[in-house]
């Protein structure tokens, strides 16, 4: 704690302890499966990847509880929890024998019984009755899987689809019980390696609650923490940790989202009615943010508008130019201050990442209404204005690549004219792959303030982080 009560984001030992990975084709293993999004089909794994645990036993009812600053139980036992999160592994696999799906996915991946099991507690294994179809670039052995388990002749055999279309056995479900048992042909979608947030483990969650009502809860949402969890990790989120905190017998609900990297003001409900109600003011625009930015150059007051490709992949693309079908982004910046940059000493304490902005004696504090609430708006928007957040690693160094060599985005200021539509996709796929680093855990922004019905419920955030200097 620091002496004008801002947290440093330093992680404590323990939280870096990481899982001993003996096998070298893993990092290779892990590369294959880095830009899976749809199923890879196989009956068993013939790569294995030994693990050398402390300890391992059959129990797997319960994690081990190893106390943390805030009293909750933290996962160090087997799950790893680096410092920072590399390239994710996602097994995808056709049950070919029925049993429990612990023991499957164990005998299957060849991993530790209690290892499978935190898996299946922090939401990362899938199932679904039926193979998803295989992507275009499945192998030939793979298509011959799908084919063999989805031929009619023995989906008709099966009870357990029967009334189901092919399609509704297709969707997929967490398994949430490690006893759970699946059938011959069932899919599974195993998240070998979650995304981890061990912030959650140093945070004292009671200071961060704002405001408790009989239908929601403000929160002070901590940089480097999820809000709702993720994909593959449910457990270590906002919500949970802030449930736990106030001792809720009912998990709260997420209305709305903010990066990971960004901290500040969240609403979350306490009741899936109260989280549709909210859900409609934002519709209704019933709900206005006010936001802080860090910016390394100054920014103008007033209006911005560029348009967002409607392209769920990072970084987010936007042009000042109108594009059909893209959309809108508007923030009004209604004020901007000259503010000493962090020195280096906080940038290490708050794990704020050097992205080699040329000048940094001063930063600029932007206060911002968000007009509309686009993924990734604000640090989009500021990029390019010439003024990207501070440690923002996935938007400032596409700045900085902008100014020394004008026309390398392909819908920047100064961007070239392409004589084909598929040169100018070549342009936007380099572009992309170039620049895409999500910041391991603060960035200069901060929801500072939310309000909803014409501001009777206000709530405002602490101090931000670049003020504890």
């Amino acid at each position: 704690m620091l002496a004008n009560g801002c947290r440093s984001f330093s992680a404590p030992v323990a939280l870096v302890r990481t899982l001993a990975l003996t096998h070298v084709a893993l990092s290779e293993h892990a590369n294959n499966y880095k830009h899976v999004k749809v199923a890879c089909f196989s009956r068993s794994s013939k790569k294995r990847t030994t693990f050398a645990c402390k300890s391992l036993k059959q129990d797997v009812t319960q994690p081990t509880a190893v106390s943390s600053v805030n009293g909750h139980p933290e996962y160090t036992r087997l799950l790893p929890c680096p410092s920072h999160n590399g390239p994710p592994r996602v097994e995808h696999l056709v049950v070919s024998e029925g049993g429990p799906v612990l023991e499957y996915i164990c005998k299957t991946l060849d991993l530790p019984p209690q290892f499978v099991a935190d898996l299946i507690h922090f939401g990362a294994v899938y199932y679904a009755l039926v193979c998803p179809k295989p992507p275009p670039t499945a192998t030939p052995e793979q298509m011959r899987v799908f084919k063999e388990v989805t031929a009619p002749s023995v989906l008709k055999n099966r009870a357990s689809i029967k009334g189901k279309t092919v399609r509704e056995a297709q969707k997929t479900f967490r398994i949430t019980q490690a006893d759970e048992f699946v059938e011959a042909g069932t899919y599974l979608r195993v998240h070998v390696h979650p995304k981890r947030f061990p912030r959650c483990y140093e945070i004292d969650w009671k200071s961060r609650i704002i405001a408790v009502s009989e239908e929601f809860v403000v929160l002070d949402k901590p940089a480097g923490t999820t809000v709702g969890g993720t994909t593959d990790n449910i457990e270590e989120s906002c919500a949970t940790f802030a449930t736990r905190a106030l001792g809720l017998t009912t998990p709260l609900n997420t209305t709305h989202q903010i990066d990971n990297c960004t901290e500040g003001c969240v609403v979350l409900a306490r009741t899936k009615e109260y989280c549709s109600v909210f859900h409609g003011k934002i519709r209704e625009k019933k709900v206005k943010k006010l936001y802080l930015a860090l910016a390394a150059a100054p920014v103008p007051t007033g209006i911005i508008t560029h348009y967002m490709r409607p392209i769920n992949v990072a970084p987010r693309l936007i042009s000042e130019d109108f594009i059909e079908r893209w959309s809108l982004c508007q923030l009004e910046v209604m004020e901007c201050k000259e503010v000493p940059w962090p020195n280096a000493v906080v940038e290490e304490k708050y794990c704020v990442e050097d992205c080699r902005w040329p000048s940094k004696d001063y930063a600029y504090e932007c206060k911002i209404n968000l007009l509309t609430g686009r993924t990734h708006q604000v640090r989009a928007q500021l990029a390019a204005c010439g003024a990207p957040i501070v440690g923002d690693s996935m938007y400032m160094p596409a700045a900085v690549a902008e100014m020394e060599s004008p026309g390398l985005n392909p819908f920047g200021q100064y961007k070239k004219h392409y004589t084909t539509e598929n040169d100018k996709e070549t342009a936007v796929a380099e572009w992309i792959a170039r620049h895409g680093k999500e910041p391991n855990v603060a960035i200069g922004l901060q929801a500072c303030q939310i309000s909803w019905d014409d501001g009777n419920h206000t709530f405002e955030a602490r101090a931000p982080w670049w003020r504890c200097q």
